[in-house]
């Protein structure tokens, strides 16, 4: 019988597709210690995100609830302060809880959007800043700045408002490339006094001959970058941990920043493949039927010289996507590597046969799907389907795979239910660990993925509302502003070239995703909090 209490080695990666990793098929990046969870444990081939943006997804996974629902529509707003989380319970019930690395639960920095609005709004007198929302409390204040990179900037020995979220230890490294901050700060300061020096693309070293946008070849060496931070900063977890007399387990969500834009692994992970050896998607180059308007959009974009480069998805030609993708694929090696000396250093402290090892990342890239790159507005399957590996050395599951349909919203259920706590009243999503191991089915018709974007975040242009529901077979995403719907049959185009939506053969099959769509949509609506009474 397992332990009912077992420690958690949560490890996060960002912005990495399913299938950039070698266990999941990828027969170029070479991903040995991640794979090496796989191999020891249960691996999820349909697992997806909640929301393929960072923020939202986060959130959901904290608190087992979707973005509509937990409050974190969009990039840009904090999970409220009052939250519940899994974290939190974990914490209650005598776990030690700790977070290293990116948490992206508040602002990394300190922009101010004008034009949130939705849906936009004209006339009349300008409203009070307290009354300009329909909630009175709108996320401001300093338990709303724990993670403003900019803050820590200022003052490298700041600390943040604990517990955070149930975190009761914290180190953070947000932000993305060699921009990483928070705890990092301090760190990278005091190993060299003039870090400061070898950040951004105006201090690269010599012999950059790539053309991909945001790539450049940081000035940081590796021991000094943000995944080595990351390790070090676990590695000291664990290490105090193992000399303590404490007996209460631990749990630690071990977060790195990259693979994300910007393309700049550092030292000998920059050079570490060659483009030509890394393939470009099969959709790449193929003709689709009846793509996206907003897809439409950015290749006139790209064909008249318009092209936008920030965080939000673009057109890229061949050249460019291939060298985007070696890059990916060296900070994926290199959080790799970074693994494998977490994970040995787990068995030499004699931690290993305790702890339960998880893997995942928030949602994935683009990453040349149809010539695009990057995220926002989007849901082709690169972007919503994620890794999800549970190794439990008290587990049966050694090798295995499954095709359950699930996704981020399960994961905090499925930890609990690990730790042999209840999830609390308003969690949305199952234990899907268990669901395998007793081979019983989930009350789901599907997976609804949510998106909410603003023109600020998404170089969209106007507000959009994005939703999809994934099925086993299916993917039907709809395009509110656009009025314009997907369908693809995923089982016969697995690359959705062929998008069905009005194709009378299709009708039929549409109509019942519709309709499963909705009873889904009606079921994820919010219960809580608790009635205290009924009349």
């Amino acid at each position: 019988m397992p332990s009912s209490k077992p420690n958690f080695l949560f490890i996060m990666t960002d912005q990495h597709r399913a299938d950039h990793i070698g266990s999941y098929g990828n027969s170029v990046i070479s991903t040995p210690n991640i794979d090496s969870i796989a191999t020891n444990g249960l691996s999820f081939d349909k697992f997806y995100v909640s929301n393929p943006i960072c923020m939202p997804n986060r959130a959901t996974l904290i608190t087992g609830r979707m973005p509509s629902i937990n409050g974190v529509l969009t990039n840009g707003l904090s999970l409220p302060w009052n939250s519940n989380t899994f974290v939190n319970v974990l914490k209650q019930a005598e776990y030690h809880t700790a977070l290293v690395g990116k948490s992206h639960l508040q602002n990394m920095v300190n922009w101010k959007v004008e034009d949130w609005n939705y849906p936009p709004v004209g006339g009349g007198l300008p409203l009070y800043d307290d009354y300009n929302d329909a909630y009175l409390n709108t996320r401001r204040g300093k338990e709303y700045q724990n993670e403003r990179v900019d803050l820590f900037k200022q003052n490298p020995d700041r600390e943040v408002m604990l517990p955070y979220y149930g975190f009761e230890y914290v180190r953070f490294a947000n932000n993305h490339g060699d921009y990483v901050g928070g705890h990092y700060t301090r760190w990278a300061h005091e190993q060299y006094e003039n870090f400061g020096s070898l950040v951004g693309p105006e201090n690269q070293l010599p012999g950059n001959n790539y053309i991909a946008p945001q790539a450049w070849r940081t000035a940081v060496p590796e021991e000094l970058h943000s995944t080595a931070y990351v390790e070090s900063s676990t590695i000291e977890y664990l290490e105090k941990y193992s000399a303590s007399d404490d007996d209460n387990p631990f749990f630690i969500q071990v977060s790195f920043p990259d693979p994300h834009h910007p393309f700049v692994p550092p030292g000998k992970y920059w050079g570490m493949y060659n483009p030509a050896d890394c393939p470009v998607p099969d959709a790449f180059g193929q003709e689709q039927n009846d793509p996206p308007p907003f897809q439409r959009e950015l290749e006139r974009q790209y064909k008249n010289g318009e092209r936008k480069i920030k965080a939000a998805a673009y057109v890229a030609n061949e050249r460019e996507i291939r060298e985007s993708v070696a890059l990916t694929y060296g900070m994926i090696s290199f959080v790799d590597d970074a693994i494998g000396r977490i994970l040995n250093k787990l068995k030499q402290l004699g931690l290993d046969d305790q702890t339960v090892v998880i893997f995942t990342s928030d949602h994935g890239d683009l990453m040349g799907d149809h010539g695009l790159m990057l995220k926002h507005c989007f849901h082709n399957d690169g972007l919503i389907r994620v890794p999800f590996l549970w190794s439990d050395p008290n587990g049966d599951h050694k090798g295995e795979r499954t095709e359950l349909l699930s996704g981020t919203i399960d994961i905090a259920s499925t930890i609990l239910g690990r730790a042999g706590l209840a999830p609390y009243h308003g969690i949305q999503g199952f234990d899907v660990v268990d669901a395998v191991s007793k081979g019983t089915d989930l009350s789901r018709l599907g997976i609804l993925v949510e998106e909410d974007e603003i023109p600020f975040n998404a170089n969209c242009g106007q507000y959009l509302k994005t939703r999809t529901f994934v099925t086993e077979r299916w993917r039907l995403t709809y395009w509110l502003e656009h009025c314009f719907g997907e369908l693809y049959d995923r089982h016969n185009d697995p690359l959705e070239l062929n998008n069905l939506w009005n194709d009378p053969v299709a009708h039929a099959d549409k109509s019942l995703l519709l309709e499963m769509m909705m009873r889904e949509r009606f079921s994820l609506d919010e219960m809580s909090p608790k009635a205290e009474f009924c009349a």
